[in-house]
């Protein structure tokens, strides 16, 4: 599966710098060099270049290599308009995902939530985030950037006498412009598994 996974890489790739657009730079926002483009992506440096996607030091689920190149593929000009958050079922053309979406990407981090609480600032940190407007609700929340245009509000509530924990993720308002809805949820999943990768 992982070669299926690498050459659908490639062939996005090749589509990519088989017509390289002249402002794709500016667009996905990058550092250019040569054919080589340097961007933050899931909280490392990410290189996009004609034969492969360089993600960290480390290797990585090529998944982040589909996510990415399909990225690439849907840069356009529009900058990321955060507000009004969205859910994902607000997105268009959700439904088929949004299941999978609450299991991976919001309910797994319920059992962590604490843990979570005590490393807010590492996770900004780590994945170029910010705090929230003020009167978001939740018991705390934070916004990261998984990639340079898509922005997660990450939504919390702690578990009381009442209530079991509880996360709730939303996407900034125009995310379905720089991604196809499958690729927004899995940006989704592989940004929470992120938040569980810093928190150790």
């Amino acid at each position: 599966m992982t070669d299926n996974y690498a050459k659908i890489v490639q062939n996005n790739l090749d589509t990519l710098y088989k017509k390289l657009p002249a402002d794709l730079e500016k667009n996905l926002p990058a550092v250019q060099e040569g054919q080589t483009f340097i961007f933050n992506a899931f909280g490392e440096t990410c290189q996009i270049t004609p034969k492969g996607i360089v993600l960290g030091d480390q290797e990585h689920s090529s998944i982040f290599g589909i996510l990415i190149s399909l990225y690439a593929l849907n840069a356009c000009p529009d900058i990321c308009i955060q507000t009004p958050f969205k859910s994902f079922k607000e997105l268009p053309d959700s439904m088929p995902y949004v299941g999978a979406f609450a299991t991976h990407t919001e309910q797994t981090l319920v059992p962590h939530v604490d843990k979570i609480k005590t490393s807010i600032e590492k996770i900004k940190h780590t994945l170029n985030g910010e705090d929230t407007p003020q009167g978001t609700s939740g018991d705390f929340s934070f916004i990261v950037y998984p990639l340079p245009k898509i922005a997660l509000c990450y939504i919390f509530y702690e578990a009381d006498e009442d209530f079991p924990a509880s996360v709730t993720c939303l996407y900034s308002n125009n995310a379905h412009l720089f991604l196809p809805i499958d690729g927004l949820a899995d940006v989704g999943e592989y940004c929470s598994k992120k938040i569980m990768e810093i928190i150790g």
